[in-house]
C-alpha cells in the first residue's frame, strides 16, 4: 500500500492529499467552499456542500495521482475545529446549517454563564475560557432555536458533531459517530482530566448526552469507508483537529516544542506532554493527541483571522488580484508608514479574548497607499502571533530556541523575516509545509503500520528555510508598542465602549 490519504477540511476550502511512505505530496486536489454571513457576526456553512466538496477532492486526488482506492493504505481525517452540526440520525440531514467557529452569536450567552460565574469551573474542567469560538454554546442554539430540536436531541433522534464527526458519520453511511479527544477537548463540554465528556458541562450548557458521538484515539483503525463510496474499504484510522495535526506534523512531540500555523487565522501551540499546564496568561489549556489511552496536551493561542486578512484585500478591499499578491504589493514600501491594522472582524482572541472588538485602522495619512495597507496588514498577522508567544513562554516558563512555521501564508518571505524580527528568534520553514494534513497522515499510518513509530517520522521532517532576526531589536519594540495602542482603539468596539 503505497499511499495514506489524508482529508483536510478547513474552513474555506476541502483539501484531499496523498502522502507516500517518505512523508512527501503525491497528488493534491482543493475547492473552496461558500462562506455565509447571514447577520453581522454569524458565519455559516452547509454542511452538505462541505461533504460534496470533501468526497469530491479525494476522489480527484486518486485520479491525478493515478491511484486506486486498493492503493490507500489508511485515510486521516483533520478538520477546521469547533465549527457545529446538528443531524438526523434516521436520514443525515442537517436540521440547521454550520454554526462555523468564527461565528459570535452566542457571546451574549457566554456573557451570561461569566456573570452567574461558572467561568472558572469551566476553565478549570475544559482548560478553555468560556468564549463563543467553542462548539457547546453553538449546540445549545442550535437546540435552542430549531423547533422541537432539544426533545429529538434528547430522545436520541439526532446527532451533534464537529467537523471530523460529520465526515466520519458520512463516509461510513451512518455507521460511526465519533470524535478523537483533540476535537472533543474544544466543546467545552469534554473534562480534560478524565478524558471524557462532563456532565455537570452537560447540565449547565443544556445539552443532552443522547446528541454526543463516542470519543475515540487520534490513532487507530475505526472502520472503512462504505461501500457507495470511490474510496470503499479504505480504513479510516487517524483523526486530528487541524492545530493539533499540525503540531503533529511539524514533530513537535516533545515537551516545549512549538509551532505557528499560518491559516484562516493563526494558531500557535506548544506541547506540555503529559501534563495539562493551566495557563495564567488566558490561553488554552487543551488535548494534543490521544494515542491508545494516553493523553498528550498543549498550551494553544487562537488569532481569529490571520490569512484571512489577505482574503480580504482582496475580496474586500480589492486591492490585490490573488493571496500571492500581497507581498510584492506589501514589499513596496520599507514599512507601514506608522498604519497598523487591527484585524479584529470577528473579534479579537488570545490572549485578549475580546468578542466586541472589531477591525480597525489607524494611522492613515495622505501619503498612505495600498501598498502601505499591505504591510500593515502583513504585520498584523506577525504582532498577533508575537502577543501568542510572550503569554505563551510565560506559562510554560521555557523560552523558545526557534518558532516551526506551516500554513498558506508561511509560503510568504517577508512575512516570515517579520515574524522573526518581531519575535527575536528563529522562524523555521519545512520542506513539507502541508503539516497540518501530514500529521493526519502520520496518524493513520501508525495505526496501521504504514510507518514504525515516531521516530521514523522525527527522521523525515527537513527544514527548507531558516529566517533569523535581523530587525533593530529596539526598533521591533516600539512597534509592538504602538501596536498595543492600536488595540485599545478596537477594544469593545461593538458595545460602544472606548478606549
Amino acid at each position: 500500500m503505497p499511499f495514506i490519504l489524508a482529508l483536510d477540511e478547513g474552513t474555506t476550502s476541502a483539501r484531499a492529499i496523498l502522502f507516500n511512505q517518505a512523508g512527501q505530496v503525491h497528488a493534491v486536489a482543493q475547492k473552496e467552499f461558500q462562506q455565509n454571513f447571514p447577520q453581522p457576526g454569524w458565519v455559516e456553512h452547509d454542511p452538505l456542500e462541505i461533504w460534496t466538496a470533501q468526497i469530491s477532492v479525494a476522489i480527484e486526488a486518486l485520479a491525478r495521482g493515478g491511484v486506486q482506492a486498493r492503493d490507500v493504505a489508511a485515510i486521516g481525517i483533520t478538520n477546521q475545529r469547533e465549527t457545529t452540526i446538528v443531524w438526523e440520525r434516521a436520514t443525515g440531514n442537517p436540521i440547521y446549517p454550520a454554526i462555523v467557529w468564527q461565528d459570535r452569536r452566542t457571546a451574549g450567552m457566554c456573557d451570561r454563564l461569566k456573570a452567574a460565574g461558572h467561568a472558572d469551573e469551566i476553565q478549570q474542567r475544559t482548560g478553555l475560557l468560556l468564549d463563543a469560538y467553542f462548539s457547546g454554546t453553538k449546540l445549545a442554539w442550535i437546540l435552542d432555536h430549531v423547533p422541537g430540536a432539544r426533545a429529538r436531541a434528547a430522545a436520541g433522534e439526532l446527532a451533534f458533531g464537529t467537523i471530523d464527526a460529520w465526515l466520519i458519520w458520512k463516509l461510513t453511511d451512518g455507521a460511526m459517530h465519533v470524535t478523537d479527544a483533540s476535537n472533543a477537548s474544544r466543546t467545552l463540554l469534554f473534562n480534560l482530566h478524565t478524558g471524557d465528556w462532563d456532565d455537570v458541562l452537560l447540565k449547565l450548557l443544556n445539552v443532552p448526552r443522547e446528541v454526543l458521538p463516542e470519543v475515540v484515539a487520534s490513532s487507530a483503525v475505526l472502520g472503512n469507508v462504505s461501500s457507495a463510496l470511490g474510496l470503499a474499504g479504505i480504513p479510516i484510522a487517524g483523526i486530528a483537529g487541524d492545530q493539533q495535526a499540525a503540531l503533529f506534523g511539524q514533530m513537535c512531540l516533545d515537551q516545549g516544542m512549538a509551532k505557528n500555523t499560518y491559516g484562516t487565522g493563526c494558531f500557535m501551540l506548544q506541547t506540555t506532554g503529559q501534563q495539562a499546564v493551566a495557563s495564567r496568561n488566558r490561553l488554552l489549556t487543551t488535548v494534543a493527541w490521544r494515542l491508545g489511552e494516553q493523553l498528550t496536551y498543549a498550551l494553544e493561542g487562537s488569532v481569529f483571522i490571520g490569512g484571512a486578512v489577505v482574503q480580504w484585500l482582496r475580496d474586500g478591499l480589492g486591492i490585490i488580484r490573488t493571496a500571492a499578491d500581497v507581498e510584492r504589493l506589501a514589499a513596496q514600501v520599507p514599512h507601514s508608514g506608522g498604519v497598523f491594522l487591527v484585524p479584529a472582524f470577528a473579534g479579537l482572541g488570545a490572549p485578549h479574548w475580546d468578542p466586541y472588538a472589531r477591525g480597525t485602522i489607524v494611522g492613515i495619512t495622505r501619503g498612505t497607499t495600498a501598498a502601505h495597507i499591505a504591510r500593515a496588514a502583513l504585520d498584523s498577522i506577525a504582532l498577533q502571533v508575537a502577543d501568542l508567544l510572550d503569554a505563551m513562554q510565560a506559562d510554560s516558563g521555557i523560552r523558545l530556541s526557534e518558532l516551526r512555521v506551516d500554513g498558506g501564508a508561511a509560503a510568504n518571505d517577508l512575512l516570515m523575516q517579520t515574524q522573526a524580527d518581531l519575535l527575536g528568534v528563529p522562524v523555521v520553514r519545512p520542506a513539507v509545509t502541508e503539516t497540518t494534513a501530514l500529521g493526519a497522515a502520520y496518524l493513520a499510518g501508525l495505526a496501521v503500520g504504514y510507518w514504525q513509530g515516531t521516530d521514523e517520522l522525527a527522521a523525515q521532517w527537513q527544514v527548507e528555510r531558516r529566517f533569523e532576526p535581523a530587525a533593530d531589536r529596539t526598533a521591533a519594540l516600539a512597534q509592538r508598542e504602538r501596536w498595543r495602542e492600536a488595540l485599545k482603539r478596537a477594544a469593545g468596539w461593538e458595545r460602544g465602549e472606548s478606549a
